[in-house]
């Protein structure tokens, strides 16, 4: 098996497409009692010399906002150092509303380069559970978000997602989604077939037949099933799978069933701080939400002049960071945002000077995240600040990169999908202070009063 028993190696490689999805990957795991750490490299295995005992890796990635170009340029060679550290499963791990497109994050693109790398058809896994996300019969259906009680939209009538301003969902056949990315085989295997007394068989018959193999997951029988035909599959030779932290959830509910985990104790509950420092990338209107309740519970709220920042130069990062030290003299938290949702008047002129420099709408992340993570290191060396959140997916990879962090690790749980990490870096700066990376549609809208509180 996958785990206990395997006491002298990886049992699960991963590489995410944005920073907050592989935090997301990498608090399943964790939490589940599996030693983890997630780098911003892929790491050798004399690299991981340093980390005795891990038995899962993550690398965090920015390929949810590249393009197909980008892809073939750097994914090859992740996936092959990937491959040598001899997990039996890696992962391209996918946002759970799995939006992509084309020209952007092209999910298709990374399961061909995957396939070429493995040698093996590719599973995807999408449903997550216990974040409202489910797919019966290939289609993927969402909660409005991941918090409380929420009405389920199938994903290409999502408020959100289907108006996603990058990648808007307007397909919820996953077949016929991925179809527009690749023109690889694609097939659904169904919960009817999962869960009949000869699924494992059937299910390398259906990999033996088509390059992609989708799998319903929207409940728990589904998703016990899904964990264990991933560990058989893995366990007949080196296995690559594409989708959500479904996969690391059905894998961790099978392994534990199976009495394999946990390996270790998991992290637990790291408790208050005095100050926070939030930076919102996101034009999620849960994000908004959240921005909105700290406005009306005496956090300092700053809107982030974003023409300035895509204008370039050290003085708005320099000046952001004063601002941040200001606010934090008179308040517990103060949160930076780019925008206010997705009317914000800052997003139309922010394209237009992004245009003057011979830029466009998807290089806003690179450039704003970037000065972001610049400015949010040094607000950490004026302030002293031990706790800090990034909100936004796209955006957060590029912040996470421009701060200097080198690798995290779970320092304790906070809410589904965003845990409390703790930073390493050679930088004295930041490293061990704690970070949580949120998703657009994480959190209920008092996340902030959440973080610092920790618990």
């Amino acid at each position: 098996m996958l785990g206990r028993s395997d006491s002298s190696g990886l049992i699960l490689s991963f590489y995410g497409d944005d920073f907050t999805g592989s935090t997301d990957a990498l608090e399943a795991v964790a939490m589940a009692g599996i030693p983890a750490m997630l780098f911003l490299e892929p790491p050798t295995r004399e690299d991981l010399v340093r980390w005795p005992g891990l038995r899962a890796v993550g690398v965090a990635g920015t390929s949810r906002s590249e393009s197909p170009a980008w892809m073939d340029t750097h994914l090859p060679g992740v996936f092959e150092r990937l491959k040598a550290l001899g997990a039996p499963l890696c992962h391209y791990k996918t946002c759970s509303t799995f939006d992509s497109a084309p020209s952007v994050g092209n999910i298709g693109r990374a399961a061909e380069i995957g396939q070429r790398v493995f040698g093996t058809s590719v599973l995807v896994v999408v449903g997550v559970t216990r974040y409202q996300r489910h797919v019966v019969f290939s289609t993927l259906f969402a909660a409005g978000s991941i918090s409380g009680a929420q009405e389920v939209f199938r994903i290409d009538r999502h408020p959100t997602m289907s108006r996603h301003p990058v990648t808007p969902m307007t397909e919820a056949d996953l077949r016929r989604h991925l179809a527009a990315q690749t023109s690889r085989s694609i097939v659904g295997f169904d919960f009817r077939r999962m869960l009949a007394d000869d699924a494992s068989s059937a299910l390398q018959a259906a990999l033996a037949a088509a390059d992609m193999v989708i799998l319903d997951t929207f409940d728990a029988a589904t998703t016990r099933a899904t964990g264990r035909l991933l560990a058989e599959h893995a366990a007949r030779k080196p296995a690559f799978v594409v989708g959500s932290s479904g996969v690391e959830y059905a894998l961790v509910d099978h392994l534990t069933a199976a009495g394999e985990l946990p390996l270790a104790p998991p992290p637990t509950a790291r408790g208050a701080v005095d100050r926070l420092i939030a930076v919102c990338g996101s034009c999620s209107p849960v994000t908004e939400s959240q921005i909105t309740w700290a406005d009306s519970n005496d956090l300092a709220v700053v809107a982030v002049d974003t023409v300035a920042m895509v204008n370039g130069g050290e003085a708005i990062e320099a000046d952001l960071a004063d601002a941040v030290a200001a606010a934090l003299s008179t308040r517990a938290g103060v949160v930076l945002h780019t925008a206010r949702g997705p009317t914000d008047p800052r997003l139309g002129p922010t394209r237009a000077a992004l245009e003057k420099r011979g830029l466009t709408g998807f290089d806003s992340a690179r450039v704003l995240g970037g000065s972001l993570g610049r400015a949010l290191r040094r607000a950490v060396a004026r302030t002293g600040v031990t706790r800090v959140v990034l909100a936004g997916g796209d955006s957060s990879s590029h912040t996470v990169s421009a701060m200097g962090v080198e690798a995290l690790e779970v320092a304790g749980p906070l809410v589904p999908g965003a845990p409390l990490c703790r930073i390493h870096s050679s930088d004295a700066v930041i490293d061990g202070v704690e970070i949580s990376l949120k998703g657009g549609q994480v959190g209920s809208s008092d996340f902030f009063a959440r973080v610092l509180a920790g618990h």
